[in-house]
């Protein structure tokens, strides 16, 4: 079972971390961002269905409006969070993954059938997740150089604007 507060002496990188906060809860992806392995790949996965249920559809100007509340709290919720935990942009903390996946989605080609729509979410899955891993300048640069909540988001969001540029120009290539 998954506990509010993570055993220290199981984690200790997850020390001060405290699930019951939500300004934790929702840095950490809504408790996606807790596996030791590859978090923040769990972090995008989570925050696919969200997007889903929520964003898919949504005209340009709100669906902005989302992006930029959502980094605005981002800046906040991590700057929070990463000194509460004592390290700067810890791997766990994925709301960054979460607002760059929906820039990338921004636009998003769609299609009557299903598994063409199937292909472009998971073809910017996989071009997000390979810009943040990746991090090619200036992300990388970013990532070094800018501290705090601004600096754990904006890398993020860097990459998912190459994401998204990424599919736009395979997608008016096709």
């Amino acid at each position: 079972m998954l506990s509010l507060r993570p055993d220290p002496t199981l984690r200790p990188d997850l020390k001060g971390l405290n699930l019951k906060n939500p300004i934790h809860l929702l840095a950490f992806g809504l408790g996606s961002g807790l596996p030791k392995t590859a978090p923040g790949t769990w972090g995008t996965l989570a925050a696919l269905p969200v997007w889903l249920i929520f964003l898919q559809g949504v005209p340009t100007l709100p669906y902005i409006g989302v992006l930029l509340a959502g980094f605005a709290l981002g800046v906040v919720v991590c700057e929070f969070t990463s000194r509460d935990l004592g390290v700067h942009d810890h791997g766990g903390i994925v709301w960054d993954e979460w607002i760059g996946l929906w820039i990338t989605y921004l636009w998003l080609p769609q299609s009557s059938d299903a598994s063409t729509s199937w292909g472009w979410i998971l073809y910017g899955f996989l071009l997000f997740r390979l810009f943040d891993i990746v991090k090619p300048w200036p992300i990388k640069w970013l990532d070094k150089k800018v501290q705090g909540g601004f600096g754990i988001m904006i890398d993020d969001v860097l990459a998912g604007v190459f994401a998204f540029i990424a599919l736009q120009l395979t997608a008016a290539w096709i």
